[in-house]
């Protein structure tokens, strides 16, 4: 058991799992040249690869390259799980008579206790290695949930011999978390890796320059064109989401080269230059290895990121906005992604970090107007109006008298045949006899005009 994983695998702790129609020879290349170390071959159907020639030659003889080493063959057929002394057998007889380790892959049972006795049977039937998935036979599709560690553990401990994980792994953080937790030799990982084959590498590349190296590889190493389609679909998986018509151009083409003309297409959808992800080092997949959270990312979170590549759901890493001391709401700051442009975010903050009260802007309003102040951070000036209101009022008896005073007395003006009327900086306006617009004459506090020395008034001009 583990003299063949340390010796024949090479201690290998990173491993794609075996996937129908889709671990095909190119893309264990592309896994292995991401950080895989061992890879299994699709699941190969028992009974139709012993009687069918050409299904042997298609699955298994032509896929043959010294790189894709070490590899395990990994067989399936009808469901014997409840069969066990049927599994027994099969297992017995495999170890007898073949030349190469006889290793097992099986889903868990509800029961914690049945899962370990069915681990420990087939280690007794001569299994060499042991890959347990953490979810039960009933847990596909839309029941999928969440693989039990717990399971995983206890059948660890429970055999001597090398056991591998298999499910809730998106990122290499999980692959490390998951060896910590369970005790476990290695870990396989089959949709995380669908999504990004880097994921063994702990990054994250652009969508299309893992399509055009798949590519690559398939034009040296031939596969069903639907095998390519599939694994596009997944790597662009996010980016089809939103953009249908790229969707659609990608089922209905029928070539390679077809597919390969669609890779440039997503080049106007990558990052901004300048922004946190420099180059293609964005990605939509493994979304939460970036969140630092151990839950999947939904589908409409991954969407809002998509829109807006600096957003974040973790509340640990979101900023802590000042909040109204009356009202406990949080005060204006700057809006998702405006951090990553400082002149926005300072028109953005400014006023609730500049409010007289620390109040946002409703609860300031309030208070400004009851106490008649005047806020700058929120552009209220209550006071400000209220003076200049109370100056206009104040400015009104000398109007009057001006308008009343006769040419020659003390504080007259000469009369033009007209009213006059106040404006700002305290100065008279009177309509120009002549042609040439409105005069003005600047009367200061406490001064008086004298008589004029003709008939026409002497009025000096506005000076800017």
């Amino acid at each position: 058991g583990f003299e063949f994983w340390s010796c024949t695998l090479g201690g290998a702790r990173h491993v794609v799992a075996p996937m129908v129609d889709q671990s095909e020879l190119a893309w264990r290349l592309l896994s292995r040249r991401h950080g895989a170390q061992l890879c299994y071959t699709p699941m190969l159907h028992a009974q139709v690869f012993i009687r069918d020639a050409n299904y042997r030659k298609e699955n298994l003889y032509c896929d043959v390259c010294p790189e894709d080493r070490p590899l395990i063959v990994q067989f399936c057929a009808n469901d014997p799980e409840e069969e066990w002394d049927l599994l027994q057998r099969m297992i017995l007889l495999a170890h007898e008579k073949l030349s190469v380790p006889v290793t097992c892959k099986i889903r868990v049972f509800p029961e914690i206790d049945k899962t370990v006795r069915y681990a420990q049977m087939l280690e007794k039937a001569g299994c060499q290695l042991l890959t347990v998935h953490g979810r039960t036979k009933e847990q596909k599709g839309p029941l999928s949930g969440t693989a039990s560690w717990e399971h995983i553990k206890a059948v660890r401990k429970a055999v001597a011999i090398p056991v591998f994980a298999n499910g809730n792994i998106q990122c290499l953080r999980d692959v490390e978390r998951c060896i910590q937790d369970t005790g476990v030799q290695g870990v396989m990982s089959a949709e995380g890796n669908l999504h990004n084959p880097a994921l063994f590498e702990g990054r994250s590349p652009a969508v299309w320059e893992l399509a055009e190296e798949y590519l690559d590889i398939v034009r040296q190493h031939p596969c069903p064109l639907s095998y390519v389609r599939a694994h596009l679909f997944k790597l662009w998986h996010h980016t089809l989401q939103v953009h249908q018509q790229l969707r659609e151009e990608l089922a209905k083409v029928k070539t390679l080269e077809g597919i390969a003309a669609l890779c440039p297409l997503l080049l106007p959808f990558r990052p901004r230059e300048g922004s946190k992800e420099s180059g293609g080092a964005r990605s939509k997949r493994a979304l939460e290895e970036e969140e630092g959270s151990t839950d999947v990312l939904s589908k409409n979170k991954q969407k809002k990121k998509l829109r807006n590549p600096h957003k974040t759901f973790d509340p640990s890493l979101k900023p802590k906005y000042a909040k109204c001391d009356q009202c406990g709401n949080p005060k204006a700051a700057a809006r998702p992604g405006e951090e990553h442009y400082p002149q926005a975010h300072k028109l953005s903050c400014v006023q609730g970090n500049r409010c007289v009260f620390n109040l946002c802007r409703g609860c300031c309003k309030k208070r400004a107007f009851k106490e008649t102040a005047d806020c700058p951070g929120h552009g209220l000036l209550f006071k400000t109006k209220l003076e200049k209101s109370l100056a206009w009022k104040g400015a009104q008896p000398r109007l009057q008298e001006a308008q009343q005073a006769r040419p020659g007395e003390p504080g007259g003006f000469p009369e033009v045949g007209t009213s006059c009327y106040f404006t700002r900086k305290d100065k008279l306006v009177f309509p120009s006899a002549h042609a040439g617009g409105p005069e003005m004459l600047h009367q200061g506090a406490g001064s008086q005009a004298g008589p004029a020395p003709s008939s026409r008034p002497t009025c000096v001009q506005d000076e800017q």
